[in-house]
């Protein structure tokens, strides 16, 4: 079964519901139609109650029992979401009434479906700005117990003809986190690795990125790569990883055995950790745009329950895929 089978497959096992903040676009109406079809997930649609049901309409959702029309400004929970979004905001000078307006903000209500477990996860960002999605995220749902900071990763599906190695890859940080720190960089490394399990359940090989291989060249950016790999063997010694790689040695056996002999992970890294934004964006949209990748993402990692978010290019089907992932980080 390939990777997106899997993924599409456990989310519909999972039966969870999952809120979609800009339930007016065609494009996330059309995604919930096909979700719902597909028994991907349970929807919530939020917007404005009659543009939602006109775009329904115009694309044969509208009877559909597995999708709800939520409209913030008709909600029965208004009095529970103002005093739970008054809760988490006052200490930065939140007034009730201030909360009971912030509410009507389709991804603050969005969010606060499932802090106060009405849906599973949340997902939104075709028309909003990745800021403002994960701000959303981190303010109301908040991070995981076990995490120190929220990233993010795109999931690379390897499926063409033309690509000889096939599967699933993990390319981090590639749309949040601008600049880590070698800690940073590997909490970053520790959680993707988790996030391939979650999703595919494959063995993580985790590589290390750099312009350097085993210490070919020299300076802080590569120290940083090499203290991030020490950082990352002692918080999870089992861990297959290896750093610091160029890429074409974490993903390319022969090149690993000429340049990085005796490495762990052999050239079959599946989870490739950047050392910085511009890295890893550029990597995987080149991977994309002329690679013939499948770019799933950016999905959020570290957080309490799932929120994620899209790509204001995204498509329908790229909504759709982005629906399974996150009922699968359930």
């Amino acid at each position: 079964m390939k990777p997106l089978e899997i993924i599409l497959a456990n989310a519909a096992r999972s039966d969870r519901k999952i809120v979609l903040s800009e339930g007016e676009d065609p494009r996330v109406v059309a995604a919930a139609i096909e979700a719902a079809k597909q028994n991907v997930a349970r929807i919530v649609l939020v917007g404005n109650r009659e543009t939602v049901a006109r775009e329904l309409a115009l694309s044969g959702g509208q009877n559909l029992d597995r999708i709800e029309v939520h409209d913030p400004k008709e909600t029965l929970h208004h009095s529970e979401m103002s005093a739970a979004y008054h809760e988490l905001r006052k200490h930065k000078g939140v007034t009730l009434e201030a909360a009971s307006a912030a509410i009507l903000n389709p991804h603050v209500y969005a969010a606060l479906l499932v802090k106060l477990g009405y849906a599973d996860g949340t997902l939104g960002g075709a028309t909003t700005t990745t800021a403002e999605i994960v701000r959303n995220a981190i303010q109301v749902i908040g991070t995981a117990a076990d995490a120190k900071m929220v990233s993010s990763f795109f999931l690379m599906l390897l499926c063409k003809d033309h690509h000889e190695k096939k599967g699933a890859l993990v390319f981090s940080d590639a749309g949040l986190v601008i600049d880590p720190s070698a800690s940073e960089m590997a909490e970053i490394a520790h959680a993707s690795a988790a996030s391939l399990v979650q999703l595919t359940g494959e063995t993580p090989k985790v590589a290390m990125l750099s312009f350097s291989t085993r210490g070919s060249a020299a300076g802080d950016k590569v120290s940083k790569v090499v203290e991030a790999t020490a950082i990352l063997r002692k918080m999870a010694p089992d861990m297959i990883v290896d750093g610091e790689l160029q890429f074409d040695a974490a993903f390319v056996p022969d090149v690993a055995t000429a340049k990085a002999p005796g490495s762990t992970v052999g050239g079959s890294a599946n989870v490739f950790i950047f050392p910085n934004l511009d890295t890893g964006n550029v990597a995987y949209k080149i991977a994309q745009r002329i690679g013939g990748a499948v770019a799933i993402g950016p999905i959020l990692q570290g957080l309490a329950q799932p929120a994620n978010d899209l790509s204001r290019g995204c498509t329908a089907e790229d909504i759709l895929h982005m629906i399974a992932v996150t009922a699968a980080q359930c």
